[in-house]
């Protein structure tokens, strides 16, 4: 048995409501969708979503990598060599993490459809759990706004509400505020700030939060990325726990994470890390030195989103992932495969991901999503 071919597909889609962070406003999604099949018509999907203030990974150098590198790694190759693949793919380009964990993720489906099992079972788990839990986000705006929106999404059955905030630090606990009055007590909120508060108005916004009374569950990457002195400064200084995301992008960063003590919880991306290998390692590293675990995902389809999911359903987490990514579609991008129920997202009772196909191209008149 062979990979015969590698393809790549740049996709833009329209989401049904802004997504707005402290680093960015979008209304669309861009990603690349990467195909890898072998000779008997086995087709194993990944992605790459496109987040310029996050990762800095545009799909043009994604899809140059996929096509001029990692394709031609591949082709002829045993799609059963799984591990030795994985490995080769993450050895052949110096960064390029999201083209990277693009490949790693169609080479699992793939494997896993080979062995007719979904992506959970293969990554360990029982092949029971398919609905994975998720929050929702809320975009940042006015406490008007999200006062709605919380509403809106408890309506929906959501029971973990994630509130952009960093945008203005000043006015960071009104937000607050008038989530949790329109959520009600029994929703859990939880903050992210995208990088976009000091370590000192982080601290000083986190402990007013704490000192009103308004029960967040954890706040998320309150400062600059780089800036670990700085995260581990306000860890060290609040009661609430503090979650490393884009801190965070490989083992190494986490073992200096650990060897800081700057977060007490991390979330793992898969484009940020590579793929599920590295995802792996780095849950069981977290699990081994008592960190927290989330897994999220990018502004990213169901493609990537159902992959995090696997990988959750089969590993587990300490608190309620993040894997609302495809949520914000307005449309869907691929027949079957994973798709959301309420604040779940719902794995199908089919080999790897499931995945039955892309939707229709759409024409250049019609609202995305468009394929190139």
């Amino acid at each position: 048995m062979a990979i015969t071919e590698v393809r790549s597909r740049r996709v833009t889609a329209a989401l049904h409501t802004p997504f707005v962070t402290a680093l960015r406003r979008t209304t669309t999604m861009t990603t690349l969708v990467v195909t890898v099949a072998d000779d008997a018509g086995h087709v194993g999907y990944g992605e790459a979503p496109q987040v310029w203030q996050v990762t800095g990974a545009s799909v043009a150098g994604s899809q140059s990598c996929v096509d001029e590198v990692l394709a031609p790694l591949l082709r002829g190759r045993d799609p059963d060599e799984l591990l030795g693949l994985c490995r080769a793919v993450r050895g052949a380009v110096a960064g390029n993490e999201a083209a990277k964990a693009a490949v790693d993720v169609a080479l699992h489906d793939l494997a896993a459809q080979r062995l007719g099992v979904p992506l959970a079972r293969l990554l360990g788990g029982s092949g029971a759990a398919r609905r994975v839990p998720t929050d929702v986000t809320l975009s940042a705006g006015t406490p008007a706004e999200l006062a709605e929106a919380a509403a809106a999404r408890v309506a929906d059955g959501y029971d973990v509400l994630k509130i952009k905030v960093g945008t203005d630090a000043a006015g960071d606990l009104a937000r607050v505020r008038a989530a949790r009055e329109a959520a009600g007590p029994a929703a859990a909120l939880r903050l992210d700030a995208n990088q976009g508060w000091t370590p000192r108005e982080a601290v000083g916004v986190i402990r007013a939060i704490e000192d009103a009374g308004l029960d967040v569950e954890l706040v998320e990457q309150p400062v600059a990325r780089a800036d670990l002195d700085g995260l581990a400064w306000v860890t060290d200084r609040v009661s609430t726990p503090i979650l490393a995301d884009e801190a965070v992008w490989s083992p190494r960063d986490l073992v200096e994470v650990i060897r800081r003590r700057a977060a007490d919880l991390v979330n793992i991306k898969l484009a940020k890390c590579g793929g599920l290998g590295p995802a792996r390692t780095m849950l069981a590293l977290a699990e081994e030195y008592g960190l927290g675990t989330v897994v999220g995902s990018m502004m990213e389809g169901p493609i990537g989103v159902g992959a995090a999911a696997s990988l959750v359903a089969a590993a587990g987490t300490t608190a309620t992932s993040d894997l609302d990514a495809a949520w914000w579609l307005a449309e869907p991008l691929v027949k079957a495969g994973p798709g959301y129920a309420g604040p779940a997202v719902v794995l199908p009772d089919a080999p790897g991901l499931g995945i039955a196909g892309l939707m229709p191209c759409a024409n250049e008149s019609d609202v995305p999503p468009s394929w190139e």
